[in-house]
């Protein structure tokens, strides 16, 4: 758990005023420190902007900055001046369905809403959605699993165009959000109003991520990573719509959020993070182990060891991670997990694959389960196959009554009519059961349990009479 103190951020403080690196800070892994009262959230900062063109692929652009305690309320303003006019009204609240790959049921559901958008700037909302999401889907595992994925934009209508806090602490603005700039003196601090957010995303026909876009291009953004209570998603990534490190710290914070992956940077040259002595952290990127006993023990990423992964170098124990310069080690020496600009590392992919599949499948049923089969009849399914290097073909196997039937692979239809429906074999002669089972084989996962997770069982009635 990341828990925030008073006296340590005092005390980054006055690192910052030497370094120029702001941060607020997080207590050790397991660390049981007394939570705040109920009408704040622990949200993540940030990390500090780079400027120029190659912002992003500098090497010290570090994806976040620590963690503090915000309100759940958004910035206070005066009521507002002017009601929605019923042209404003009708389009507050809309929702549209900008990427559809099937029913809900079967797919990771992310929200988009916008804040400081006029309703005559909603077609800009739409447009910043989709190039965001176009932005999440180029890095991997995003990218091989793109099809797992439905997107919602829901239009949240703002009496004036911007947020509060840009371009200054002093600006304000009359938002459908109330989010701002300036959160808690973090200038990058990007928060907003939960219950407003949620006001709006509940009009979804189903929410597991939600990512809200400020319009606006100065540098922000915040993860709020605890699963919502009430609405059940998994966190809220807040982020400017258009500056591009901005979107590139919403997916580190997807990496908390649907991969419970911890932060891999640590605070140089700051009291009380020099070196971690506290149990095992439950993360599975971050550990106290070497590689060594990695190995003797066959825990966290040793089946990764001496790999080459995507964010450059071999997997292996780096030295620093989980706010600590010493005492935890970290799977790569910069993964989108630290830096901004740089992919998941090879645990990390694996993570984020648990992740997509706690929500989604990569087979639905075409034919419904839920009625009874005839003779005449068939059970259909619908793959939706990875791609990529690491992706390999889904293993479909099909079953009649418990006995693996002969199919071609990848078959993913079944004629009634040309099973042998032996009634002298099952308990009730007059139905059958016909299972197909589907697997994700790919070379992505290698831990046993992540994989088990990476199957999906229908089954049908069958009935003879």
């Amino acid at each position: 758990m990341r828990r925030s103190s008073t006296n340590l951020r005092r005390s980054i403080a006055a690192v910052a005023a030497a370094t120029a690196f702001v941060c607020a800070l997080a207590t050790a892994p397991g660390n049981a420190a007394p939570r705040p009262a109920s009408d704040r959230v622990q949200v993540e900062i940030p990390g500090a902007e780079h400027h120029g063109p190659e912002a992003l692929s500098h090497s010290h652009t570090e994806a976040g900055s620590g963690y503090t305690w915000v309100p759940r309320q958004g910035k206070q303003t005066k009521p507002s001046s002017r009601a929605l006019s019923p042209e404003e009204t009708q389009a507050d609240g809309a929702v549209t369905k900008v990427i559809d790959n099937g029913p809900t049921a079967s797919r990771l559901d992310i929200v988009f809403v916008g804040d400081g958008y006029t309703a005559d700037e909603l077609a800009q909302f739409h447009a910043d959605v989709r190039e965001r999401w176009a932005e999440i889907v180029a890095v991997e595992p995003y990218r091989a699993y793109a099809g797992l994925f439905n997107v919602w934009a829901v239009d949240a209508v703002s009496r004036q165009s911007g947020v509060s806090g840009d371009p200054s602490p002093t600006v304000t603005r009359d938002t459908a959000l109330g989010s701002y700039f300036w959160c808690d003196t973090y200038e990058r601090l990007l928060c907003a109003d939960e219950a407003k957010v949620d006001s709006y995303v509940d009009n979804a026909p189903e929410v597991d991520l939600v990512m809200m876009l400020a319009n606006s291009s100065k540098y922000g953004g915040a993860g709020y990573n605890t699963p919502s209570p009430t609405l059940g998603y998994e966190g809220i990534a807040t982020s400017s719509a258009h500056n591009e490190q901005s979107g590139q710290v919403a997916i580190h914070e997807t990496g908390h959020s649907l991969g419970k992956l911890a932060d891999e940077y640590f605070y140089p040259d700051v009291p009380d993070y020099e070196h971690y002595s506290g149990p095992e952290p439950s993360e599975s990127n971050i550990s106290g182990l070497t590689s060594a006993q990695m190995e003797g023990a066959r825990a966290k990423w040793y089946r990764w060891l001496g790999e080459v992964s995507p964010d450059g170098g071999t997997v292996g124990a780096y030295t620093g991670g989980g706010y600590y310069v010493t005492g935890l080690n970290r799977p790569t020496d910069g993964s989108l997990m630290r830096f901004t600009g740089k992919p998941f590392n090879l645990p990390g992919v694996e993570a984020m694959i648990a992740g997509f599949y706690r929500h989604a499948s990569v087979v639905r049923a075409v034919t419904p389960t839920e009625r009874p089969l005839h003779a005449g009849d068939s059970a259909r399914v619908a793959l939706t196959q990875p791609a990529g290097p690491a992706a390999r073909p889904l293993k479909v196997r099909w079953y009649l009554d418990g006995v693996p039937l002969k199919t071609k692979p990848g078959d993913t239809t079944i004629e009634i009519s040309e099973l042998r429906l032996d009634v002298r074999h099952v308990r009730h002669p007059q139905q059958h059961h016909l299972t197909v089972v589907v697997t994700d084989p790919t070379d992505s996962v290698r831990d046993p349990a992540i994989a088990k997770t990476l199957r999906a069982t229908l089954t049908w009635k069958i009935h003879t009479h």
